[in-house]
């Protein structure tokens, strides 16, 4: 990820450009279309700074180094996975998936925690259950 972070005027101009799902202080995340535009013009020969810049975008705001990384990063994705590989998958991956098997005893230890967390969640409705039953009571009275 660049250093360089984006001014929120920076910010509004970006989120105007078709090509662009979100922005943030630190990050530009683009559409689908424009990854797949953007790898078939530099299969054809063309530079990312060029690509970037005819696809409409100020390549001052932007910076070369950062396009330039973008469409390294989608060409691997997509010679990988091929279109699918240039989906966003952040809203799919809640967080690093564990590579190895887990042994008999840690799967133990998970299962007594879970168990543990929905006695703890039993006992929180419980309560809340009482807790409005009582006040039930307190408004009839």
């Amino acid at each position: 990820m660049s250093k360089i972070l984006f001014t929120d005027q920076e910010q509004k101009l970006l989120m105007k450009h078709p090509y662009v799902k979100a922005v943030s202080e630190k990050a530009i995340t683009y559409t689908d279309e424009f990854k797949a535009l953007a790898i078939k013009e530099y299969e054809e020969g063309k530079f990312p700074r060029q690509i970037f810049e005819d696809a409409g975008f100020d390549i001052e705001i932007v910076g070369t180094e950062r396009a330039s990384s973008s469409l390294k990063r989608w060409r691997k994705a997509y010679k990988e996975n091929g279109v699918a590989g240039l989906e966003d998958t952040r809203k799919y991956h809640s967080g690093r998936p564990l590579e190895r098997e887990l042994s008999l005893e840690e799967k133990y230890a998970r299962l007594e925690a879970q168990n543990a967390l929905l006695r703890a969640e039993n006992e929180l409705l419980k309560k809340i259950d009482l807790a409005e039953r009582m006040l039930v009571k307190k408004r009839k009275n």
